[in-house]
């Protein structure tokens, strides 16, 4: 039987310092439009998939929402009581109801995190240079070094001419190989405001004498400037095994985790905590996908420092858990932690990081249906002949650009709706296999007995078969999976990056007393005299 919460509870909930799960159980693109602050994007299309990782501990207080208290989040309920989770309620009326009782929506991703970088620049006053300045200094070939606070993949899309790719959480680490002199001035920049906000003030906390800023608006300030991108960069930080400068930055790390109370605990406590059936214990390895690749702690999660207090909703999906953090270097670490401390977080260091012989058991994954195969060949002869009903899973707009005549689009919480009196033999279309296996077990509860296409679309190319384009099919209201509101920031629509930037920066003016409070920056004045 469903249970249902009222908005004024649930309210009550986020605030009352327990922990709680609150998961919006919509597609991307309609939780990007419109969401609860502290809700977090967990698909109905990926529910099985995603629930183990965020939100470990089984009897949780959990709350997932649709747009209405009717839609997908009792879909969800029942589907997560099913799997184990002994505490699931529906917020009554969903973000419609929510809305209705006096509290606030907010759209885009991430929003938490990107809140908390744009009051950090206020209570830090961090530094910043603007587009047109930093690119007068290049020109003039000053003294500057420019370092990309974001991951190398993002970096690759487009970047500042100069500049390197160093992830903020990797900062501590590699400075002194960067920029060994300390006359030299350190811009660093994202794509947008919050790293590069948080990657600047990073250094100034760590007390690196160099001239630090941040470069305001990132490369969308860049390109609003007039100013020319790189694509394709492949300059960045080198993979040293002895980093310049080590012992100086690990004390400044240390003196960073005891400026902020960040607890160093031994593994001992650790397998405690994880033992506690009252919390939620989260263990991060914020280390490069390089070294998490050579191996890590058993029951870790790889959470790449930088990225970890940027969308640290991505990765905790618990309010009020216990987050452990790691590292090899005594440094990474406990800065990271330093900041998530800061945006209100139980965040600790795990003393000797990845040689403290911790292990942990990994979350079971959900047991899901194992489909049978069907040929390209077989799925090509059933649409020639009607015999065959085709559904591909893959995201709306990669229909869009590529798929199999014949076939239609369709997401896991339609998908039902869709195939509704539907008796010929039903082949799903997906690029991850688990996707298509999380929608047949709402399609076996419809009697439906589906198969997957072997070797995905892939396999169909393998087998010099056709495909063909639709630039309007899904359209753009059933392209539920799709976040419109970012999606064109980067390609060229200035406008789209003006509406963006502007939506960052108005976020502090969105939250309540409660939500402001939640964070922990320090006091404006002793933070200023700090830096």
């Amino acid at each position: 039987m469903t249970r249902f919460v009222d908005a004024a509870t649930l309210k009550a909930w986020l605030h009352d310092g327990e922990e709680i799960a609150l998961f919006d159980v919509r597609e991307h693109g309609q939780y990007g439009q419109s969401h609860l602050f502290y809700g977090i994007t967990l698909p109905y299309s990926r529910l099985e998939l995603d629930a183990p990782r965020l939100a470990p501990r089984k009897g949780v207080r959990l709350v997932v929402y649709d747009e209405d208290g009717a839609s997908a989040a009792p879909l969800a309920a029942r589907r997560l009581a099913a799997i184990g989770y002994s505490n699931v309620q529906v917020l009554q009326g969903g973000t419609a109801g929510w809305q209705a009782a006096g509290f606030a929506l907010f759209a885009g991703v991430n929003v938490p995190s990107k809140t908390f970088g744009e009051l950090a620049e206020q209570v830090y006053h961090t530094p910043r240079v603007s587009a047109t300045e930093l690119a007068a200094m290049i020109e003039r070939k000053d003294d500057v070094v420019v370092l990309d606070g974001r991951p190398f993949s993002e970096f690759r899309k487009m970047n500042i001419p100069t500049a390197i790719s160093c992830p903020n959480g990797e900062l501590a680490l590699r400075i002194r190989d960067l920029v060994p002199s300390e006359s030299t001035h350190i811009v660093i920049n994202c794509a947008g405001r919050t790293r590069s906000i948080i990657g600047a003030q990073t250094l100034i906390n760590l007390g690196v004498r160099n001239p630090v800023s941040a470069l305001e608006n990132g490369t969308q300030g860049w390109y609003l400037a007039d100013l020319k991108l790189e694509h394709g960069g492949t300059r960045r930080y080198p993979e040293s095994a002895q980093p310049a400068g080590t012992a100086d930055m690990r004390a400044a790390a240390q003196a960073l985790g005891q400026r902020f109370g960040v607890p160093v605990v031994d593994a001992q406590t650790v397998r405690g905590w994880a033992g506690d059936k009252q919390r939620t214990l989260f263990l991060c390895d914020v280390r490069s996908p390089e070294e998490f690749a050579q191996g890590s702690l058993p029951g870790a999660q790889h959470t790449p420092g930088g990225q970890l207090i940027q969308a640290t909703d991505q990765y905790v999906g618990v309010r009020k858990a216990r987050l452990v953090l790691f590292d090899t270097d005594g440094m990474r670490a406990l800065t990271v932690a330093s900041w998530l401390r800061q945006l209100g977080h139980d965040a600790s260091v795990l003393g000797q990081g990845l040689a403290s012989g911790l292990a942990l058991p990994a979350a079971a994954p959900v047991a899901l249906p194992a489909l049978p195969a069907t040929s390209a060949q077989a799925l090509m002869d059933g649409l020639a002949d009607g015999s065959i009903c085709a559904v591909d899973l893959r995201p709306s707009m990669q229909f869009r650009q590529k798929h199999i005549a014949g076939t239609r689009w369709s997401i896991r919480p339609r998908l039902t709706q869709a195939l509704a009196g539907e008796h010929r033999p039903v082949v799903l279309i997906a690029d991850e296999p688990a996707v298509a296996a999380c929608a047949a077990v709402d399609l076996q509860a419809l009697g439906l007995k589906p198969s997957l296409l072997e070797g995905g679309l892939d396999g169909w190319r393998a087998a010099g078969l056709p495909l063909q384009a639709s630039e309007n099919i899904p359209a753009d209201s059933d392209c539920i999976d799709y976040l419109f509101f970012v999606h064109d920031r980067h390609d060229g629509n200035k406008e789209a990056a003006r509406q963006y930037l502007a939506w960052e920066v108005n976020l502090i003016g969105q939250l309540d007393a409660q939500e402001l409070k939640a964070y922990q920056l320090p006091e404006a004045a002793a933070a200023h005299t700090h830096a």
